[in-house]
């Protein structure tokens, strides 16, 4: 038995989640799963093929990685098992990813609604203590709101957090706000004397508190996913242009879900999307999947992986063209399913894709600036070119013909950035200063612009520094903000002339400058 949270991790991260489920529901939709050896080898190899589970030895060679992952999409309330034949179904916040909804928009309600007791927490190679009727990332975030805590780190949330919050009564949330204090002041003096062996478990670990750092860390992970935390040194808090935000997701509170023990009952009501209040589906009769389901969830499927590296606003020949030849399926079925499910685009899921790239430093910083040309061109009709290849060059470069000016674009894939003085004469001498280094335009500079996943506090007063050593005016954005602003696009109908006002406002641009501004 396991006498702290724990979260499972396959995967550090939860962006490749809409992928592994679209896996498992073309290969494993309507089709028994436990116990099923040779589907669960088939998975792990397809899983390895598709580059989301890394190749190597298998020190299970019995499909135990394929049965993590899909135990992973259990535990996030994506799948269940339905029926006296226990085959396997997607929930509605499942379906929801298949058809292209917002993974963010998505995820995060899984996430907050996480919950020990679950089918997961108490199956047989989980078994979470029974102590534990908490939903952990709403204790997390209500921590983050208090001002006497503000800020947790992975050691706190290791040490005290998993092991010592136990439910969500007045009395346990103040036991361990004073218990998080108390470690402040005194460290591992104030733990237990019996502290290693009281949260051991079987699982293998180099140590104890190594075993609840992991633990800390992947929690940390998917509360990042959710944007509400940025995190920097092994620490998490609240932005102050999130708190609002966390606390409208906390309201409505409606309490842990019952009947943990009742495995498609408690999945179906874990399962529920942002859009409904209740699974009113019928599967009872409900048959196996056909050809063509599986056709349409694999066209689906490889729409989403494009969709996540450029801007699908909608559907064009070459994308049918691409996604016609990655499946193998005639280009008239391609056009008709794409058509049919995408009128619109995907923009959400490059929108997910792309706040994620912000904060996930070098591992995604290439892909975070090629993004980034291709958000300015497809939403905002620049003409864009990705010169950070050139060396001493900024990332991105916009060229605007219908106001006749350029502008640079610096992006910073981090949680909280801040302009080093490094960076800072990197903008100003080679940047601004030597334009002609990778431009050939001959339109006048008209701004320069960082994009990060966050920024410290005075990143303002760090721009305007710059403003007045080159005399460029500019500017810094998160990358939410920037997705809301390309949001706001279809409707506001933003001129270059007026992006051009918005980013040279010299510090850094808030979601209320998209009103403002243009009043």
């Amino acid at each position: 038995m396991i006498n702290h949270w724990w979260v499972t991790r396959p995967k550090r991260s939860l962006a490749p989640v809409p992928e592994i489920l679209g896996l498992v529901t073309c290969d494993f939709l309507d089709k028994q799963w436990k116990g099923i050896h040779g589907s669960h080898l088939s998975f792990e190899d397809e899983l390895e093929q598709k580059g989301l589970k890394r190749k190597g030895d298998r020190w299970d060679q019995g499909g135990g990685g394929g049965r993590t992952y899909l135990a992973w999409l259990q535990s996030l309330g994506l799948v269940f098992y339905y029926g006296a034949e226990r085959v396997l179904k997607p929930t509605m916040a499942g379906e929801a990813l298949l058809n292209g909804k917002s993974p963010t928009d998505v995820l995060t309600r899984q996430v907050l609604k996480y919950q020990f007791p679950s089918p997961f927490s108490m199956s047989r190679n989980v078994e979470v203590s029974p102590r534990f009727k908490i939903r952990p990332f709403r204790f997390l975030l209500k921590l983050l709101l208090d001002s006497r805590i503000e800020m947790l780190s992975e050691e706190e949330i290791a040490k005290i957090v998993v092991v010592e919050a136990e439910n969500e009564s007045t009395a346990c949330y103040e036991h361990v706000v004073a218990r998080i204090l108390e470690f402040r002041e005194k460290g591992d003096a104030c733990l237990p004397a019996d502290f290693e062996t009281r949260y051991a478990s079987n699982r293998k670990s180099n140590s104890v508190v190594a075993k609840l750092k992991d633990v800390a860390n992947t929690m940390a992970n998917w509360l990042a996913y959710t944007q509400f935390v940025y995190r920097t040194s092994g620490s998490m808090m609240i932005p102050p242009d999130r708190i609002d935000a966390v606390k409208e997701a906390l309201g409505g509170d409606t309490g842990l879900i019952k009947g943990p023990e009742n495995h498609e009952k408690f999945q179906r009501q874990f399962g529920l999307d942002p859009w409904h209040q209740k699974d009113m589906r019928n599967l009872a009769g409900s048959t196996n999947v056909t050809a063509y389901q599986i056709g349409v969830l694999k066209v689906q499927q490889e729409l989403l992986k494009i969709a996540a590296i450029e801007p699908v606003q909608f559907i064009t020949p070459a994308i049918v063209d691409s996604v016609s030849q990655s499946t193998g399926y005639e280009k008239t079925f391609v056009e008709d399913v794409l058509y049919k499910i995408y009128p619109a685009g995907a923009l959400d899921a490059f929108y997910s894709a792309y706040s994620q790239m912000a904060i996930n430093g070098q591992e995604d910083c290439l892909a975070f600036e090629k993004a980034t040309c291709k958000l300015f061109d497809s939403v905002f009709g620049f003409k864009t070119e990705h010169v950070g290849k050139i060396g001493k060059s900024p990332d991105v470069l916009l060229l605007s013909d219908e106001s006749g000016y350029q502008a640079i674009i610096d992006n910073k894939a981090y949680h909280q950035y801040s302009i080093t003085n490094d960076h800072r004469n990197r903008m100003c001498v080679n940047y601004l200063g030597d334009l002609a280094h990778y431009s050939k335009s001959g339109y006048q500079l008209a701004f320069f612009s960082y994009i990060a996943g966050g920024f410290v506090p005075k990143i303002s007063d760090q721009i305007l520094d710059i403003v007045e050593e080159s005399g460029v005016h500019g500017s810094a954005i998160t990358a939410n903000s920037l997705i809301t602003l390309c949001k706001m696009q279809p409707a506001k109908q933003y001129s270059h002339g007026d992006l051009r006002k918005l980013f040279s406002v010299d510090r850094r641009i808030n979601i209320t400058d998209f009103e403002e501004l243009f009043k």
